[in-house]
């Protein structure tokens, strides 16, 4: 675990960790390493992890306590390469990680792991709409983005009750993915996007209806 962390720090660029900060507002410290340079450094260690067949979720907690926002990555590129491991019980440990160090790169980032657990344990649909009422907004955010990924095999049920479990936010956050699920999912059923919005355009901001509209 602390030979990657200190393999990570001794690349460390000081002046692009000033743009890469600024260009998440400022919300985190970066050690300024770009995303393909930090993956291609990490490359042996998130082989050795798949090759384990065994989640470090230890690693997870430990990534995320350190200050400078690649270490959140490398532990999200982790479990994205780890993604058949994942089990029903882990979405506790999604949940709590979106809300901690909550902006929408690291959100966004677990989407898919998410939607994975949900297709492959239907039975944890459930959880995606107690999450979709939820107090903290990027827990929210994920119940939302959660099946931006899958295609034919989103569920348009429970999209449309999680989508309209969040109507009348006035949260940038939430209208914005309202927005992008809608339009992802253009791509594969746009006239079943192109009959929701016009359900519940009186109910949506006109962002949502921007991006949800846009390829349709």
């Amino acid at each position: 675990m602390q030979d990657i962390f200190d393999l990570l720090k001794a690349h460390a660029d000081s002046e692009t960790a000033v743009g890469m900060s600024a260009y998440q507002r400022n919300q985190f410290p970066f050690l300024g390493i770009k995303t393909p340079v930090r993956r291609e450094l990490t490359k042996p260690f998130i082989k050795a992890a798949k090759q384990s067949g065994v989640i470090d979720w230890d690693f997870v907690e430990t990534a995320w306590k350190q200050d400078a926002r690649e270490y959140q990555y490398v532990a999200l590129d982790m479990l994205k390469a780890q993604m058949d491991l994942l089990v029903p019980d882990d979405l506790a440990r999604f949940q709590a990680l979106a809300m901690r160090k909550s902006w929408w790169d690291t959100v966004d980032n677990m989407a898919h792991e998410v939607g994975h657990i949900v297709v492959t344990y239907p039975e944890t649909k459930g959880t995606m709409l107690a999450w979709s009422r939820h107090d903290d907004f990027w827990v929210r955010r994920l119940a939302i983005l959660h099946q931006l990924f899958l295609k034919d095999q989103t569920d348009t049920a429970l999209m449309t009750e999680i989508l309209t479990a969040n109507f009348g936010s006035s949260e940038f956050f939430i209208n914005k993915a309202i927005g992008w699920a809608l339009r992802q999912y253009s791509k594969t059923n746009p006239d079943w996007v192109r009959e929701f919005i016009a359900t519940h355009e009186s109910e949506m901001t006109p962002l949502s209806i921007r991006e949800g509209s846009k390829y349709v």
